[in-house]
Order: C-alpha cells, then structure tokens, then sequence
C-alpha cells in the first residue's frame, strides 16, 4: 500500500505544470527523476545525470521504489522551482539545448547548471562572455584531411575570429567577420562527439572549417563566445530589436542534410551524386559532406517571388539513378534532383517547403541579386 501510495503521489506530481517536461532538455512526459536536485527528467538526461553522482541521484518514477521523505522532496521541490533557482542567470545569447540537440551540448548543460552553477554564479560565465577568448583546437586540413592543433583567436573588438597556422605567425590564415559567422555541432558528420562546424563568407561564397576540442566543455564555451559575439554584434547593427529578434539570429543549425543526385543546367548530362546542405536559404552542393567550399549554390526564395517546389521530374528527364526526383522551379530555370528513398524525397520537401512558404526579408533581395550575377 505504501508503494503505491508513493507511486501515484509522484504521478499526481508529474501531471503538475512545469513538470510535464523535462527540467532539462523540453522532452514531453519526463518518467525519471532526480531525487537529491527535485527534478523530473527524461530516460536520455537521466543518463547523463548518472555521470554527476556526487551530485544528482535518479530513480525511474514508476519503476522503482520510493520512500515517503524522497516524495515529500520532490513535492516541495519541482522542476519550476528548481528552473528558478538554476536558471536564474542565463544570458540571453547561451544556448538552451533541447532533446533534439547532439549529447555533448545536453551534457554541459546540465553540468553547466548543477555542477558548475554558471547560471548562479555569473563570474562563472567568464569563459564565453569576456568578448575575447583564445585558444588551440584541433583543425580539419582543406586538402588532406587531416586534423592538426591550430590557434584560434575570437575578439568582439576587432569583429573576427581569425586562426593561425603557426603559433608565432604574425598574420592569421584566415579572418572571419563575427557578421557572417555561423556554428553547429555537426559529432557525426565530423567523426568526433565534440566536432564542431564553421561557416563563414569568403568572397560572397561559405567556407566551411571543421573543429574540434578532446575537452566538451572547452568547446561549448567556444560555441557560446561565437554566440555572445554575434549578440553583441547584432545588438549594435539592430539597435530597436529586443532579444527575442535577435536570439534566433546567433547560430543555426541545417534545415535538411544528405546526398541527392543533380544534373546540370542543361538537363542533359547524367546525374551525380553529391552532399546537399540547405543552410537557410542557401541550397549547397559538395563533393564529400567535409569540403571547404560548396561545388555550387542556389537560392531559395519565396512563392510570392516564383519559387516554387514540384514532386517528380519533368518528363523526358532521364539518367537518374535514384528514382524519387524533385523539381526545384527558380524565376531563372529549373533545377533538378533525385533521391534515394521516398522518405528522404519527403524530407527536402517539407525543407524546400518551409523556406519557400516564408516571404523574403529586405536583406534577403541583396542576396537574391548576388546569385543572379554570378559567373
């Protein structure tokens, strides 16, 4: 009886607001919790929560058994009350990862939180919000491949971050504006749980780096600073726009990402396979998913601008491999793609969708015009 007294107090606590998600990543319906913090969670944060033992105990709510002082715990804690006393200080630009997001940023944020009580303590988030961080991070070679220790330098004054090829090399290899600068944990594409990539303008083109730290929270912090200076950035540029315009704004994650086969622009040649990154409105193609430069670039515009996205291939349209086309039609001309499963076909859809059913922002037409006059 005492059992399941407990068992249903716990799920009458879990029906409660605040609770019916996970105190850390959003996911619905939490069935774990920790029963030293006073949160429910999720089975995957549950996981994570085991790795800070000195600090978070979990305990499944329906599977395993409770006493009446842990019951009583949870009651007067909760993962409002918990939110408010953990979260108190989060600076607008950090990201709050979300169950859908890779383990390594779940993971330090929830470090971040309980164990190194950033957002408690905000002398604690010197590491990403001082506007200058510097550092040597593992970087994937242009043309061989392989990863070699570069220096890496972010400054908000100068507006850039820049890497170096030598340590005592005066010039950097590269500088890219903190205007144009994009970051997202790409762990399966690059090989590594903490891989990160970047991508910047280069001459009106993205070039892509690819990086890496062995130590996860030196590369969220890395990920963060990027963020705090896009902020910071954009708070100048935009002086009216309230945080909730411009967080959006910081970093973005790819719309849609995998092969699909294209053919050219006369129609006529045969179909190859290539990668295929939707970043926003820039529809990328690459050799190998790792290339420093896009083989090629098409902008997505809206509906209301003759954008528009078509299942199938127009007929007579043969050489495909893949038997699942899609028909991209542009005020200019057509392109043509082919996937390999229905479901993948299904997928870019909904991405091309998405992008085309939302009308193009002024600054959107500047870039519509740069595509159109490219050799």
């Amino acid at each position: 009886m005492a059992k399941e007294r407990s068992r249903d107090a716990l799920l009458s606590l879990l029906a409660k607001e605040g609770n019916q998600v996970c105190a850390d990543c959003g996911a619905p319906d939490p069935d774990w919790a920790s029963y030293t913090l006073g949160v429910f969670i999720c089975l995957s944060c549950s996981g994570i929560h085991r790795n800070i033992p000195h600090l978070s105990k979990v305990k499944s709510v329906r599977l395993d058994e409770w006493d009446g002082a842990q019951v009583e715990f949870m009651a007067s804690t909760g993962n409002t009350a918990m939110r408010a006393k953990y979260e108190s200080e989060i600076p607008p630009f950090y990201y709050k990862p979300t169950f859908s997001d890779c383990l390594l940023l779940r993971e330090q944020w929830i470090r971040a939180k309980y164990e190194r009580k950033e957002f408690i303590y905000i002398e604690k988030q010197e590491p990403y919000s001082a506007g200058y961080r510097e550092g040597f991070l593992w970087k994937r070679g242009r043309d061989n491949g392989q990863f070699l220790t570069r220096k890496f330098v972010l400054s908000e004054r100068e507006g850039a971050l820049k890497y170096y090829n030598k340590n005592d090399a005066k010039d950097p290899k590269a500088i890219m504006k903190i205007e144009h600068l994009n970051a997202t944990f790409q762990p399966g594409k690059i090989g590594n749980p903490h891989g990160l990539q970047i991508t910047y303008l280069k001459d009106n083109s993205t070039r892509n780096i690819f990086i890496y730290h062995e130590d996860g929270k030196e590369m969220v912090d890395w990920f963060n600073a990027i963020r705090a200076a896009r902020f910071h950035y954009l708070q100048v540029a935009f002086p009216g726009a309230s945080n909730a315009d411009l967080v959006p704004k910081l970093s973005r994650n790819y719309l849609k990402e995998g092969y699909m086969e294209k053919t050219g622009p006369k129609q006529t040649e045969g179909f190859k396979k290539r990668w295929f990154t939707m970043d926003d409105r820039r529809l990328m193609y690459f050799k190998d998913p790792l290339d420093a430069f896009a083989r090629g670039e098409v902008f997505i515009g809206s509906k209301e601008n003759s954008y528009k996205v078509l299942e199938g291939l127009p007929p007579p349209t043969q050489g495909n491999h893949w038997p699942h086309g899609i028909t991209i039609v542009t005020p200019d001309r057509k392109f043509l793609f082919a996937c390999e499963t229905e479901t993948e076909q299904q997928e870019w859809i909904s991405a091309f969708q998405k992008v085309i059913g939302r009308p193009m922002l002024p600054q959107e037409y500047a870039v519509e015009a740069h595509f159109k006059h490219k050799p």
